[in-house]
């Protein structure tokens, strides 16, 4: 239903009975978005654009936010666990950060996963068991926002996953890959062939090394 929200922020909140939260005001109209710490410790004042998952129960509706696409994306991920809700997603996510998040699906690290607050052991065990596949498939396949690109020409969304999967097949991480290749279609204007954007991303990635 929604995708994101685009607006001022008119306030934010981290310790409060509703739990963390911002209000983003879009066209006079406030709503209430809870999210966890480190999104009320990151977002801009002004204007801002937040990401948002809509849950909906039997007597109630309610948005969560962030920053990224991407963590909104692994925030609906957690919650097809049996038994992980909004609160426990935004708790894991407030431990660890979508890197350190897939690292720990690829080691089966348990005893890591269980920092986060009310993932015990056995909680922790299952998640990686039911998300392990689901989380490394997300990370290689999940191109590029091109929302968040400032170019208005067409972007072949194609082309940006084979470059996306060629990089990280070369040893480069989701975040480099992804970086790069925002760097070339926001500064390259003229960039629109495959071959061109992976070429300029490997020159990019090349000077960071």
């Amino acid at each position: 239903m929604y995708d994101y929200l685009k607006g001022t922020l008119a306030s934010k909140q981290i310790n409060s009975y509703r739990g963390a939260y911002v209000v983003i005001e879009v066209n006079n109209i406030g709503y209430l978005v809870h999210t966890g710490r480190r999104t009320v410790e990151k977002i801009p004042d002004g204007e801002v654009k937040v990401y948002v998952s809509l849950s909906h129960k039997e007597d109630s509706m309610s948005l969560t936010g962030f920053l990224t696409k991407e963590e909104r994306d692994i925030f609906n991920i957690l919650q097809s666990v049996s038994g992980i809700g909004v609160k426990l997603a935004l708790l894991i996510l407030d431990e660890f950060s979508i890197s350190e998040l897939i690292d720990i699906m690829i080691r089966e690290d348990f005893k890591e996963l269980s920092r986060a607050k009310g993932v015990g052991a056995k909680v922790a065990q299952k998640i990686i068991l039911e998300l392990k596949d689901k989380l490394i498939n997300w990370a290689n396949v999940t191109p590029v926002d091109v929302a968040d690109i400032e170019t208005s020409k067409e972007i072949n969304s194609d082309s940006i996953v084979e470059v996306q999967s060629v990089l990280i097949s070369l040893g480069y991480s989701v975040n480099e890959a992804k970086n790069a290749i925002k760097e070339v279609l926001n500064y390259k204007k003229d960039c629109t062939k495959t071959e061109d954007i992976l070429k300029y991303s490997l020159e990019y990635l090349s000077k960071l090394a």
